[in-house]
């Protein structure tokens, strides 16, 4: 990983006692110096107190560290709960010798459940001292909860004013649009202007971590930090160039990468799906067909069964709120067409679909003819054991 590290960026991690299995923790991501900083956050309107404090301090659109916890979400914990966030700030920046207001605090885990504030005094002035570029990984590490792997992905524009972009995220169950039980880190060593930040992250945001879903469920915790610090030296980007849509087409790799990642190890999860709308009245459209399809629990059980049960999907469809004219509608799993003009194609093609459902990975395209747009959505099917992890999680 060392070669996608971007420049003036360090990292650190370490188990401070706060899970009790005593796994890793604690993380600290550090810029050297101030960055360009944008974020999306969840608009759950239960925050968590940590994501209260983060939202405030990046308004003016700087950062310098981040300081990530795993184990507890300090999320419906009253005045306590906000007090012991700013204590955990406090201590960041006291340990770092910066502002508080270039410090951004993040936690996730158990809600309800105070978080101790020991934990962080104990640990802090290791986890300051062991900072160093190769480290990233551990920082994926100490920020997963029920993800079976870490999650990082990376992009790289070459050249002599190159940069690179390096993400890492958590998150595995409640996970659905706006936003899910994810965290997400994303780094990049480009001089970049801080509303044309702002914009990319949004618009990537919209088409990664915005267009998943596992269960339906949005959390409480949940935000995506995107830094950069100039550190790779190249000339400011600026919206309206060409670097900026190469800096788009990166960010937008990088987390789809990631909410992909997410989707993969969705807590029970056996199977991947690409919901893909296509011929589309407009793109919302598309976007509300392919959510409908996306959630419907119907249909994630089919997946699970690998049962190409096509009537579920064009059902889902129809009840998603669009206009549409079932009469038109063609459906595949992948180059399989299984429905066309919302009759089927009979039973040697099911068997076919069956056959393509058995894969860990595949798209199911849905035409609906009506005009050019389209959109994506990511999905899991929905298993036995998202059931059995659920229901014994703070066991």
């Amino acid at each position: 990983m060392s070669n996608s590290i971007p420049s003036g960026f360090r990292f650190s991690a370490l188990a401070s006692g706060i899970k009790k299995t005593g796994k890793m923790d604690l993380g600290l991501i550090v810029s050297d110096v101030p960055a360009a900083c944008a974020g999306v956050f969840t608009r759950n309107k239960v925050a968590a107190a940590p994501l209260q404090l983060t939202r405030r301090n990046i308004v003016a659109g700087r950062c310098q560290a981040i300081l990530v916890n795993s184990g507890n979400a300090n999320a419906c914990t009253g005045e306590e709960g906000l007090q012991v966030a700013e204590k955990t700030l406090r201590l960041a920046a006291r340990s770092l010798d910066l502002s508080e207001e270039l410090v951004a605090v993040s936690s996730t885990g158990v809600i309800g459940v105070q978080l101790p504030i020991e934990p962080f005094e104990r640990a802090l002035p290791e986890l300051v001292s062991a900072l160093g570029p190769d480290q990233a990984e551990q920082v994926a590490e100490a920020m997963r909860t029920t993800d079976a792997f870490v999650k990082t992905a990376s992009a790289l524009e070459p050249g002599p004013d190159g940069y690179k972009i390096l993400g890492l995220a958590k998150g595995a169950g409640m996970i659905h649009p706006n936003m899910a039980t994810m965290l997400a880190f994303v780094l990049s060593d480009a001089s970049i202007e801080r509303t044309l930040l702002d914009e990319a992250l949004h618009k990537a945001v919209e088409k990664s971590f915005n267009s998943i879903t596992v269960d339906g469920d949005t959390s409480t915790n949940d935000m995506v930090l995107l830094l950069a610090n100039g550190c790779a030296h190249g000339p400011m980007i600026n919206p309206g160039t060409l670097e900026a849509e190469k800096f788009y087409r990166h960010l937008d790799r990088v987390l789809l990468d990631l909410a992909k990642m997410i989707v993969r190890d969705g807590e029970g999860a056996t199977k991947l799906v690409e919901i893909k709308v296509t011929g589309a009245l407009d793109p919302q459209a598309a976007r509300t067909a392919a959510c409908s399809v996306a959630t419907s629990s119907l249909v994630k059980t089919a997946f699970f069964g690998e049962d190409a049960n096509w009537g579920r999907i064009i059902a889902a469809v129809g009840y998603s709120g669009i206009d549409v004219d079932p009469e038109r509608i063609d459906i595949s799993f992948d180059q399989v067409p299984v429905a066309r003009n919302g009759l089927s194609t009979g039973p040697e093609k099911e068997a076919e679909a069956t056959l393509v459902l058995k894969k860990p990975e595949f798209v199911v395209t849905i035409d609906l003819n009506q005009g050019n747009a389209e959109h994506s959505y990511y999905t899991s099917d929905l298993s036995y054991e998202y059931v059995k992890i659920n229901a014994a999680y703070r066991t």
